[in-house]
C-alpha cells in the first residue's frame, strides 16, 4: 500500500499516512482539525539511458529493430565508375 504525505494548511503539521488506492484522501488535521492537503514530492523511480524501447531489455536480434530503414535494403553499387584499365600495346 502506498504512503501519502499530508500537511495541514492551518497549523503546518506534516505526517505520512499509509492508505490503499481505494481509500478517500484525508481532509481533517489530527492536531488542530484544520484542512489537510496532500504533498507531492519527487518519485522514487529514475529512468537512465539513451532511450526506452520495447527491444531494450530483450536479447538477440534487437538491434535490427532500431536500425534505420535504409540499412535494411540491399547495398547499392557505387556511383563512381571503376578506373579503366590501361592497355598499352608494344
Amino acid at each position: 500500500m502506498p504512503t501519502y504525505a499530508y500537511a495541514c494548511r492551518s497549523c503546518g503539521h506534516a505526517f505520512d499516512a499509509v492508505q490503499s488506492f481505494s481509500d478517500d484522501a484525508l481532509t481533517v488535521c489530527p492536531e488542530c482539525g484544520g484542512e489537510l492537503r496532500k504533498q507531492y514530492g519527487s518519485i522514487g523511480v529514475t529512468f537512465n539511458g539513451s532511450g526506452f524501447y520495447r527491444t531494450d531489455s530483450r536479447s538477440g536480434s534487437g538491434s535490427s529493430a532500431s536500425a534505420p530503414a535504409s540499412s535494411k535494403s540491399e547495398p547499392t553499387k557505387s556511383a563512381t565508375p571503376a578506373p579503366a584499365s590501361s592497355t598499352t600495346s608494344s
